[in-house]
């Protein structure tokens, strides 16, 4: 499982969409922010931001707020001085986690992580503690309405991706960092619609919990983690069963 986005849209069809909206509105803005900053504000020649772009449309934040975003992250307006750090940690029953932040105050960022992760059941680690257990990578989601998974993998590994994989209700893409945007163009251009475009760290080696309560304590920590308001993104190395979710 490519960090847990399987389990975020399970989590998301078990009706989490309103508590989360206002969070993922600010999340959206910032990846623009960040976006903007690091590569400059117009998407036609800065691909992570018209990637940004498209997920917040998508997600239905308004344009005023994407404009508002991008000339911050453009230093054409004063705005949050954000910057990106990962951190990594262990979870119930041993299983690693790595958390993406925006943060504009690192003291108060680690704070907050170190205590979702001791009050969970975890524990924040050092640089390199888990990262071993996971690699950098492109992510494109394909939803199985579009195509089969023969005709996209050709198509894919024609346009640069390392591998495709079957994740139940959709196909998953794997590409080089420096791939992504090139092979999600080519889908695009043979007529494949990609659904989410990103950068992904992708568990390669798994831990392995048979115990549904451990299984339950570690979705607690995503959820206390990925309510911190300086989160972006957590990826576990752990599968998680729609049977827990059910039970809710």
């Amino acid at each position: 499982m490519a960090g847990h986005s399987k389990w975020k849209n399970i989590r998301i069809r078990k009706g989490k969409q309103d508590a989360i909206r206002g969070k993922l509105f600010t999340k959206l803005s910032r990846e623009i922010i960040v976006a903007a900053k690091s590569g400059g504000g117009d998407p036609d020649t800065n691909a992570r931001l018209r990637v940004a772009i498209d997920k917040a449309k998508e997600n239905s934040l308004p344009k005023d707020n994407i404009e508002r975003a991008i000339a911050k992250g453009s230093g054409d307006v004063e705005g949050e001085n954000y910057e990106e750090i990962v951190y990594e940690g262990k979870g119930p029953g041993g299983v690693a986690f790595v958390v993406e932040v925006y943060s504009e105050n690192r003291n108060r960022t680690v704070g907050e992580l170190r205590h979702a992760f001791t009050k969970n059941g975890g524990a924040l680690g050092e640089n390199g503690s888990v990262m071993w257990q996971f690699k950098y990578c492109g992510q494109i989601t394909v939803s199985k309405d579009i195509t089969d998974e023969e005709t996209l993998t050709l198509t894919a590994l024609d346009a640069g991706a390392e591998d495709v994989r079957d994740d139940g209700e959709t196909f998953t893409v794997i590409t080089a960092v420096a791939d992504l945007h090139a092979c999600n163009d080519g889908l695009n251009k043979a007529g494949i619609k990609t659904e989410d475009v990103g950068l992904t760290y992708m568990a390669t080696t798994m831990a392995s919990i048979d115990d549904d309560d451990t299984l339950r304590k570690v979705v607690k920590l995503i959820d206390a983690i990925d309510d911190l308001d300086d989160v972006k993104e957590t990826y576990v190395n752990v599968e998680i069963p729609e049977s827990i979710f059910d039970e809710e």
